[in-house]
């Protein structure tokens, strides 16, 4: 029996354009700025998505708590949306590592209202100071939901009113492009930094990479060293990750197509979707009891994360079959049976 794997996007395996492109890499040390590939991958995503820098680094989390640390200092609040994966599933970091707190607005579907925003800005001496704003495009825990391009010109608005800055947790961000028929560059439009992960849903084994200006570079490559992140030869990783920017975000269409269509099927079956929130790639579901519906589909070789003692998540990839959900939801049928 197939084994179904809808955990996450981040269980691909690299293509063989990929492996190729790993084992022909031109390398240096990327430590002293050298690996040529490295440049390469950089130079390429800082054009793609209209920013004048690009720095590689191991994971999304090293991106995300870097541009919270260039762009704050410590004993500051973050603004971020409920659920946001910068605190949620960041273990900490932003406290641990940076001396942070986050200030939480609502955000239905992912989405906050520019005055939720501008209500939670503090600049008092009874409060915390408010250091920066952060939004996450698409919004992981709302769904794969995805921010429209309006929403988020609202909150810049706020913020630049404010003379703060604005990052945004764009690791899904191809996804959010693909989904509202627009450019990658255009969702990364007016934030001072993004972060974006080359290894979800775009398919490259490893890395994510910090967009921000020239002058924030020298600054966030300290930080890169400074959480370990300095790296040697690794323009083997950073090869596969320009073949993920290549090809990658043109089969998303297929992702978004698949997770549509498991939704509707999971809701013929019984379970409780909110189809409203399946926008991209993935699927969350309402069940009695998560870690037993979970256990139960893995014994019928269907893989699924359960995310709350009543909620599970589906996530549809590049590596799943095309007969997947039609496979998957037959077996959900005969387990639920």
């Amino acid at each position: 029996m197939q084994v179904l794997d809808f955990r996450s996007d981040t269980v691909t395996r690299p293509s063989p354009r990929m492996r190729q492109a790993m084992a022909a890499a031109e390398v240096g040390d990327d430590g002293y700025h050298e690996d040529p590939t490295v440049k390469r991958l950089e130079e390429m995503a800082a054009e793609m998505l209209g920013f004048e820098r690009a720095v590689y680094m191991p994971s999304g989390t090293m991106t995300n708590q870097v541009a919270l640390l260039v762009h704050t200092r410590r004993g500051q609040e973050v603004i971020v949306t409920e659920r946001a994966h910068v605190y949620e599933y960041e273990p900490g970091a932003m406290a641990n590592l940076a001396g942070l707190s986050p200030r939480f607005v609502p955000a239905s579907y992912g989405v906050p209202e520019p005055e939720d925003v501008r209500y939670a800005i503090h600049d008092s001496p009874h409060q915390a100071p408010t250091g920066l704003i952060a939004l996450e495009n698409t919004h992981n825990a709302a769904g794969g939901t995805v921010v429209p391009l309006e929403a988020q010109r609202a909150v810049q608005a706020v913020a630049r009113e404010a003379g703060l800055p604005v990052h945004l947790d764009g690791a899904r961000i191809f996804n959010a492009a693909v989904a509202l028929g627009v450019e990658g560059r255009d969702v990364a439009a007016g934030f001072d930094t993004v972060s974006v992960c080359l290894s979800k849903g775009l398919g490259a084994p490893v890395g994510s990479l910090l967009l921000g200006p020239a002058e924030l570079e020298g600054e966030i490559r300290r930080y890169r060293k400074m959480l370990g992140g300095g790296m040697r030869q690794a323009g083997i990783l950073a090869a596969a990750g320009i073949i993920a920017l290549q090809e990658g975000p043109q089969a998303l269409v297929r992702d978004h197509a698949m997770a549509r269509e498991l939704g509707e099927g999971l809701v013929k079956l019984g379970l409780e979707v909110d189809l409203r929130s399946v926008q991209t790639n993935m699927v969350f579901a309402s069940v009695a009891d998560a870690p037993a519906f979970a256990a139960r589909l893995r014994r019928a070789g269907v893989l699924i994360n359960a995310v709350g003692p009543a909620r599970v998540r589906f996530v549809t990839h590049r590596d799943l079959p095309d007969e997947a959900v039609t496979e998957a939801l037959s077996r959900i049928e005969n387990a639920l049976a």
